[in-house]
């Protein structure tokens, strides 16, 4: 038996007679973890659908009832990190971070609109997916996360952007403890836009089908729109946990160091609080070079436009591949899964300036970046 394709892609065909593009990741045992081939597929899809005039819109989905995407393929990073020790990025590591940056910006800034089904996980690559489309959905069951501090990354895939589109220090919070949240938090940090039971998908789509689409992508937003919020139930949120610590969130924005904001995180005494204690645990047990990271990326991206963050974010994500911190997290976490990984530094004070800094120091010219191109384009946003 011949393996079925890790995207599948299909046309949806409307009663006005126009189509929606469905792709729909395809990779189970993995969840759904992008590598390079299901990137480069989604990318030459929906360049074709862009210049299609029947496509009026698009829907991005899942094969899997429990996961959306679960992340990047770090296992396959890990090997050509391995086999490269000690140099820049392997240039597989530089290309996978080249084509995902290229895919997330092409979400961001495509003119028809895109509906995200984020049913299940969705975490890490998996959110950069989302974060981008014009319409994102959440269901009862999503569990959103950026936990790259787990494994010495740090929250790429645009995080410098949207986390900074959050209320104030939600993001930083979520960047250095990888807490999960869920429907409810989603809607309150602008990662989702709408919630609808997923039992409700097949009607949903139904009703897509039957929508009078027109040739003006600006007016097909507004369709969308207004059938995303008559399809909306949010009987079936559960409860929120972000909104509770907002005031705790607030303060740490006000900190002028990594080391304040950890030290804040961790003295709270919020032991009857499983969720908040174990945001807890994952910053005190993570990366102490990925806690700098997160600070200095959200500092540095308040002040960049998308497609600046993304060009940071590149430079950032290759020096990960040759300090060896990334190598070691995915190493104690997904090869040897000891879930003891030996921190290069000891604590987040013990972590060089110098060090940091270095992570954002160009390997390439500004017209040689890889990124170079990636025009500031007007975001479509509804």
């Amino acid at each position: 038996m011949s393996e079925q394709p890790k995207v599948l892609f299909e046309l949806i065909h409307c009663q006005n007679g126009s189509c929606i593009g469905l792709a729909s990741l395809n990779k189970p045992k993995a969840l759904n973890a992008l590598d390079s081939d299901m990137i480069t597929l989604l990318t030459v899809q929906l360049e074709a659908w862009k210049q299609d005039p029947s496509i009026c819109m698009l829907v991005l989905d899942s094969q899997l009832d429990k996961a959306f995407c679960a992340g990047g393929d770090v296992v396959a990073m890990h090997k050509a990190m391995a086999a490269n020790r000690g140099k820049l990025a392997p240039q597989v590591l530089q290309d996978f971070f080249t084509h995902e940056y290229q895919l997330d910006y092409l979400i961001h800034s495509y003119k028809k609109p895109i509906l995200v089904w984020g049913h299940g996980i969705v975490m890490g690559g998996g959110l950069g997916l989302m974060a981008g489309a014009s319409h994102r959905i959440v269901t009862e069951t999503s569990r959103i996360a950026m936990p790259e501090i787990n494994i010495g990354l740090y929250p790429d895939v645009g995080g410098s952007y949207f986390l900074n589109k959050m209320p104030a220090g939600c993001g930083l919070f979520l960047g250095l403890t990888g807490a999960s949240i869920n429907a409810a938090d989603a809607l309150y940090c602008q990662l989702a836009d709408y919630v609808i039971p997923h039992a409700n998908k097949a009607a949903f789509i139904q009703r897509l089908q039957q929508t009078d689409w027109q040739s003006d992508a600006q007016v097909n937003h507004l369709l969308l729109y207004a059938l995303c919020r008559e399809s909306e139930d949010k009987n079936v949120l559960p409860n929120a946990n972000l909104i509770i610590y907002q005031s705790l969130f607030t303060e740490l924005a006000s900190y002028a160091t990594v080391a304040e904001v950890e030290r804040h995180i961790l003295t709270m005494n919020r032991a009857e609080d499983k969720w908040f204690s174990k945001a807890q645990q994952t910053l005190k047990a993570g990366s102490n070079i990925t806690k700098h990271l997160v600070f200095e990326q959200l500092k540095r991206g308040r002040e960049l436009s998308l497609d600046e963050c993304f060009r940071m974010e590149l430079v950032m994500s290759c020096h990960c591949g040759t300090v060896g911190e990334f190598q070691e997290g995915v190493r104690a976490l997904l090869i040897d899964k000891d879930n003891q990984p030996q921190w290069l530094y000891p604590n987040v004070e013990a972590v060089p300036a110098d060090i940091i800094e270095g992570f954002f120091d160009s390997p390439w010219s500004v017209t040689q970046h890889p990124l170079a191109t990636l025009g500031a384009k007007a975001l479509v946003k509804n």
